[in-house]
């Protein structure tokens, strides 16, 4: 199959790049389990990808019948998930990705919806990998307003116009009709690749004009949302990521 050639990479992080899902979906049962319930993965694929307090209401909307305030939820949670941020794995594949990319001076940079302190938090013991993005990092709580979070674009498309200098055109509202985009924003759009785990971010890298590799949980393949986006490829692990396919270098053998 001929894939778009791509120019620059935005990787999600929780779930794509680090073992984080696990920790987020134990320390949120551990919670939940006090009251006899469990989050679902259908609960679970609404909140994937979202900032911190809209992932945390989307969860508290399916039990309100539970006696749990959103800010009691979020200290405790945050107690739980500290403890267990500063052990938390890379997932295969994703050191010889980055590593290669970065070798070959592909423009690259993160945008997630993890807070700020926690991607710090996250990625500190993993410098040799988060060090390669040099700072290009846009996080769910930087203070850039009016920026929605997942599935809506704004995150990537704030990713690759200021921290890699792309003119893709405006940020906000580009999914909406009427807002004109000119041929050449419709292009250097085209010419991004989005890496992700999380459905709201695959269909916010649709949305972005830009091509979007998904590598899902086999979890959310069998869950039904709204909206008509499709990945352009779907992987197991980013160890079956083949840079060739999208005009990248390829592995040294």
């Amino acid at each position: 199959m001929t894939r778009s050639k791509v120019e620059y990479v935005l990787f999600d992080m929780d779930g794509l790049m680090i073992d984080s899902e696990k920790i987020y979906t134990d320390v949120t049962n551990e919670i939940l389990g006090k009251y006899g319930k469990e989050m679902t993965w259908d609960i679970k694929a609404g909140c994937m990808g979202k900032p911190e307090r809209e992932a945390a209401l989307h969860l508290l909307s399916f039990f309100p019948d539970i006696p749990l305030k959103l800010e009691d939820y979020l200290i405790q949670r945050n107690i739980l998930q500290d403890l267990a941020w500063p052990t938390v794995p890379l997932l295969p594949g994703v050191r010889k990705l980055v590593l290669h990319i970065r070798k070959h001076n592909i423009p690259i940079a993160v945008a997630t919806g993890s807070r700020r302190r926690n991607y710090e938090m996250k990625t500190g013991h993993l410098e040799d990998v988060f060090g390669c993005f040099e700072g290009k990092v846009i996080c769910g709580d930087d203070p850039r307003p009016g920026m929605r979070g997942k599935p809506d674009p704004d995150i990537f498309l704030i990713a690759a116009k200021e921290m890699l200098g792309r003119d893709i055109g405006p940020v906000q509202g580009e999914d909406e009709e009427g807002v004109s985009l000119t041929e050449e924003q419709k292009l250097e759009r085209r010419r991004g690749l989005v890496l992700e785990d999380g459905l709201p971010g695959m269909q916010a890298g649709k949305r972005a004009g830009m091509s979007v590799v998904w590598v899902p949980d086999a979890n959310l393949l069998n869950v039904d949302y709204l909206g008509h986006e499709k990945a352009d490829q779907i992987l197991k692990s980013l160890e079956e990521f083949v840079p060739e396919d999208w005009g990248l270098p390829a592995y040294d053998s």
